[in-house]
C-alpha cells in the first residue's frame, strides 16, 4: 500500500473507533487530512481557495471546534476526509497514467 492509501485506512479506522480517540488525536488527524487534501489538490492541478466554503472548509471548522463535537460528527468528518483523499488519489493516479501514455 502507498502512504496515501495507508492514511485513508487510518482515517476510516479512526472514524469507526472515534470514541476511543482523545481530543488532541482527533484534531491532529483532521488537520493532517486537511493538509493532505490541499497537497493532493495541488498535485492534481486544482486551484484551491483556502477561504472558499467547500468540504475542506467545513473540515477546518470541525477541527477548530473538535472539543465541542459529538463522536458522530467527528466520525463523519473523518469519513468525509477519507473520501476526498481517496477521490483525489484516483484522479492523481489517472493523471499519472495519461502522462505516461498508458
Amino acid at each position: 500500500m502507498t502512504p496515501i492509501t495507508d492514511f485513508i485506512a487510518e482515517l476510516i479506522r479512526a472514524a469507526n473507533k472515534v470514541e476511543k480517540l482523545g481530543v488532541p488525536q482527533r484534531k491532529r488527524l483532521l488537520q493532517r487530512a486537511i493538509g493532505t487534501i490541499y497537497a493532493l489538490r495541488d498535485k492534481v492541478g486544482m486551484v484551491s481557495d483556502k477561504n472558499s466554503a467547500d468540504a475542506t472548509a467545513r473540515l477546518k471548522v470541525v477541527a477548530g471546534t473538535i472539543d465541542r463535537r459529538t463522536n458522530e460528527e467527528v466520525g463523519a468528518a473523518l469519513l468525509v476526509a477519507a473520501d476526498i483523499i481517496r477521490t483525489l488519489k484516483i484522479v492523481l493516479d489517472a493523471k499519472d497514467e495519461v502522462l505516461r501514455g498508458e
